[in-house]
């Protein structure tokens, strides 16, 4: 049985624009999570987070493992836990997520790999709370996910060679907890068709390669426009990237990220948003990155 695990977690982008809380995309942009047997607790943070993350048991990856653990019936071994992180903390790129498929996967593996994918994602939705994230972290690529009381109902779906997202990420941050807030606890017919549709859409023309519909197909109507509230400029940096080529363009999850698909035209789609959000008041940087087709690995397994 191994002694020290590393395994690398994907950043990802839920909702995908009409997918509000189902759909999932996983990015070729990683955190790292080692974990080993100690005679001492200890937590090491490098990269993202590290004059802000918790060095205590209350760090999210140190809950998932107590999480998994707790699952097994079994008490928590003393352990050294290392963190390189470079997914960007509240941007909606599924940090929190991250952390804690990172600790159960970890904690999997340190074990003995005494739980399959699936056992995993249930309890990754236990504390995360939403499947979307969690989904793409687990299994790669792009993910529907449903959770049903306790059960998350979970499908892979293929993806178009050479998907590419840009994203911009802003220097401010967007809470999950404010972004939820601001949305309406009732919705109309009208824009509850208008998101199932286009929900429907975006799936059929990602997974047939039908990329010229991905355009209306990640428009939405059931949380952007009213998170527009707390980000103003983000309709200006979807349209932005639009106008530069890009297939669609969408908040990254709850924010504060804009992430555009394309299929080319990348650097231009980036140097778009990157001046609107200038000229907005709402600075940032961009980076490209291509869509990851797998999902947390592994990475090593030292004796």
């Amino acid at each position: 049985m191994a002694r020290r695990v590393m395994v690398e977690i994907p950043a990802t982008s839920a909702n995908l624009g009409p997918g509000f809380d189902c759909l999932g995309l996983a990015l070729e942009l990683y955190n790292a999570v080692s974990l080993e047997y100690a005679d001492d607790f200890e937590v090491e943070i490098s990269g993202e987070g590290v004059d802000r993350l918790p060095r205590t048991e209350a760090n999210l990856i140190c809950r998932a493992i107590q999480t998994y653990y707790d699952a097994l019936g079994r008490p928590v071994p003393t352990f050294r836990l290392s963190l390189e992180n470079h997914i960007p903390l509240a941007r909606g790129l599924g940090s929190s997520a991250a952390a804690v498929v990172g600790g159960l996967f970890a904690a999997n593996a340190l074990a003995g790999d005494l739980m399959s994918f699936s056992d995993l994602l249930k309890l990754a939705h236990k504390l995360e709370g939403h499947p979307d994230n969690v989904a793409p972290a687990i299994y790669g690529g792009l993910t529907v996910a449903v959770a049903t009381g306790d059960e998350v109902m979970c499908v892979k779906c293929p993806i178009p060679e050479g998907l590419k997202a840009v994203l911009f990420i802003p220097d401010f941050a967007m809470s999950t907890r404010a972004a939820r807030q601001v949305l309406p606890r009732f919705v109309s017919r009208a824009d509850a068709v208008f998101n199932v549709g286009r929900a429907a859409a975006l799936v059929a023309a990602l997974t047939t390669s039908q990329i010229e519909y991905v355009g209306e197909a990640t428009r939405d109507r059931l949380h952007q426009p009213y998170r527009e509230q707390i980000f103003p400029a983000m309709p200006d940096l979807v349209a932005a990237a639009r106008e530069a080529g890009a297939l669609g363009a969408f908040l990254s999850g709850a924010g504060s990220t804009i992430c555009a698909l394309c299929s080319g035209n990348e650097d231009a789609v980036a140097g778009a948003m990157q001046m609107v959000g200038q000229e907005k008041g709402f600075p940032g940087h961009t980076q490209i990155t291509s869509v990851a087709r797998h999902g947390t690995r592994l990475i090593d397994n030292s004796p």
